[in-house]
């Protein structure tokens, strides 16, 4: 196992600059889960991590080891990529053995990690089959089993998941997350499904543009964003968006005033701001509510959806779009007028230039 140092990687492709000075520390053991819209250089990280990619300026240490000039082979890394390739002539076992068949490993140490991996696995019966002859599953499984037989420093994980339907990417989940729990071995993973990264990180990279936008624990960003990015990008459905003005700030909470004239406390240290400044109200679906007669907003609500265990409602709000979270069996009508009260402990607000105020 070994921990993982970034420090001013750079990585450019011509005269497109990729990543953009990254610095970032993952501990032994961890499971970080890099997210961020597509083109954002998360898999360009990987890949500069896993030594795929020559990193264009900065150092990379693993288990505190410069590993710069070093090739993929000799970093202590394994990856596994969206596509399963796996040499479709060859057994499950030949396929996870390959890999150490090629390092020339003694054969009974192949044999006995290729089984201990299957076993973690649960693809033991299944050595002997070909890839046609297993699910994306199995074939997924079998993919890991041949990082695992490499028993690296750090696993590297390329959204995994991405070729497999719905149900399938939940039951492996909760793999990856036992799989976790018995190696213990640091596990750095790419996702574009936020689902996959709150339910398994241990910390969430954002990323955008090719710089680090935040890090925390997935609460953390889910309750604290440090700006709208972040904000809009972890959670599902997204924040709730509203334009407003400060009418009056202070470090004891802030009150603003929206397009449509109605007031709203917001209980942040807004001390930095002043009359009249150009803010933005964020509320999350789920702490929108309809009790209450003050402190919120009134819309219309122009399309509603049930989900069973949910309604999300949709409620034009001048020229914004909010969503509100109900209980399943609550569906109002297109049409309907709804009174919408914002929680002032539950808002999050944002400066002009979206970085967050600091929640009480």
């Amino acid at each position: 196992m070994a921990d993982v140092r970034l420090t001013g990687v750079t990585k450019r492709f011509g005269t497109t600059e990729v990543l953009k000075g990254i610095d970032l520390d993952i501990a032994d053991g961890e499971f970080v889960v890099f997210v961020g819209p597509s083109g954002c250089g998360k898999s360009t990280l990987l890949r500069t991590i896993a030594g795929l990619e020559d990193a264009s300026g900065g150092d990379i240490a693993i288990g505190g080891r410069a590993v710069n000039a070093l090739s993929p082979s000799d970093r202590g890394v394994a990856m596994v990529f969206q596509s399963y390739a796996l040499y479709p002539h060859m057994t499950v076992y030949e396929n996870m053995a390959f890999g150490l068949k090629l390092a020339k490993a003694d054969k009974a140490e192949i044999d006995r990690r290729v089984r201990a991996a299957a076993e973690t696995l649960n693809i033991a019966d299944y050595l002997e089959r070909k890839p046609k002859a297993l699910s994306g599953g199995q074939r997924q499984r079998v993919a890991i089993g041949r990082a695992i037989v490499r028993e690296p420093a750090v696993f590297l994980f390329d959204e995994p998941l991405s070729n497999l339907d719905a149900a399938l990417r939940v039951r492996m989940r909760y793999e990856f997350a036992a799989l976790h729990e018995r190696l213990k071995t640091t596990m750095i993973y790419v996702t574009h499904d936020q689902v996959e990264a709150m339910t398994l990180a241990d910390r969430i990279v954002v990323l955008n543009g090719g710089v680090i936008e935040q890090v925390g624990a997935p609460m953390e960003l889910y309750e604290r964003p440090r700006n709208l990015f972040v904000a809009e990008f972890i959670g599902s459905p997204k924040m709730n968006l509203i334009p407003a003005q400060i009418v009056t700030a202070d470090a004891g909470g802030a009150t603003v005033k929206t397009a449509q004239g109605d007031t709203l406390k917001i209980a942040v240290d807004a001390s930095s701001a002043g009359v009249g400044d150009a803010v933005t109200v964020g509320i999350r679906p789920e702490h929108l509510t309809t009790s209450g007669k003050t402190g919120g907003v009134t819309g219309t609500v122009t399309f509603a959806e049930t989900l069973g265990h949910a309604t999300f409602a949709y409620v034009a709000y001048g020229d914004a779009a909010l969503t509100l979270q109900l209980p399943g069996d609550l569906r109002p009508k297109t049409g309907d007028t709804l009174q919408l009260a914002v929680p002032a402990g539950q808002a999050h607000l944002f400066d002009a230039s979206g970085a967050a105020f600091e929640r009480l």
